[in-house]
């Protein structure tokens, strides 16, 4: 099995090998995946954060050994927390590394990380393991992304979609959640009203047919973060989601979860 991490700062994850096929996920710097299939120019991958597979641009892969790989699995994850982050290279080349992105063996007192045979220093806020106090940091970097296009298969400040949004904000607490919503509900605590909810709890939203189609962040009581045209902040109830600028419920509430403390972590 080969293997790969990225070393640019968004990788797209397209659904066939072809830049006309959709965009499925992004792979963020310093995140590994499994090669198990080639062809000219392409390579199908899986990837390690949540078994998302696709196919990406083989021109884009920084490739990496099983050591590399196995070294990286026995260490918490660093993520960095800033929206964007200028990592230098050298006197005229810098990484531009978004939030959430994976900075590979963290050594935090000499604030570094290494790619391969590389050593960067990384001066701003990082993530590493496992947070101690999970739902301030949630709501905290939630608020960052307001105003951020909505992107389908999206999960930067550039262009994000709505499971992409909650399962970024998580991995800065050192949890790892699935990658898509209708995956996201199964986890956690179910909780039966609004009132019952915590900053950072996850909301659920189904469509006609009760296919899970919407998250978002539970951020203040009857107040919801989430990505839906844009990061936003709307009004919640038992309903749904009331959008403040259409006046109006654009989605219709299906659960509420918890999902911080039920011992659901990486």
């Amino acid at each position: 099995m080969d293997y790969g991490i990225s070393g640019l700062s968004l990788i797209p994850v397209r659904k066939e090998p072809s830049e006309k096929s959709e965009m499925v996920t992004q792979v963020l710097f310093g995140e590994h995946f499994e090669i198990f299939e080639e062809m000219v120019g392409w390579c199908h991958v899986r990837l390690a954060w949540d078994g998302y597979e696709g196919w990406i641009d083989s021109k884009m892969i920084t490739p990496v050994n099983v050591r590399t790989i196995n070294k990286l699995e026995k260490r918490p994850y660093a993520v960095t927390g800033d929206i964007i982050s200028l990592i230098p290279v050298n006197d005229e080349q810098n990484l531009v590394l978004v939030a959430g992105s994976t900075l590979p063996v963290w050594r935090p007192y000499l604030k570094e990380f290494s790619v391969d045979k590389d050593t960067y220093k990384s001066e701003g806020e990082v993530y590493y393991g496992v947070q101690k106090n999970p739902r301030e940091v949630v709501i905290k970097q939630a608020l960052k992304y307001f105003n951020a296009p909505y992107l389908w298969g999206g999960r930067s400040p550039f262009g994000i979609d709505c499971s992409g949004f909650t399962q970024i904000i998580y991995k800065m607490i050192g949890m790892r959640i699935p990658r898509d919503a209708g995956e996201q509900v199964k986890m956690g605590v179910a909780l039966s009203f609004v009132d019952e909810t915590e900053p950072g709890d996850l909301a659920f939203f189904d469509d006609e047919e009760g296919n899970i189609v919407h998250v978002g962040i539970i951020w203040q009581r009857n107040k919801i973060i989430h990505a839906s045209g844009k990061v936003r902040i709307d009004n919640v109830d038992q309903f749904g989601i009331f959008n403040v600028d259409l006046k109006r419920y654009t989605h219709k509430m299906r659960v509420m979860k918890k999902i911080i403390g039920t011992n659901e972590t990486d």
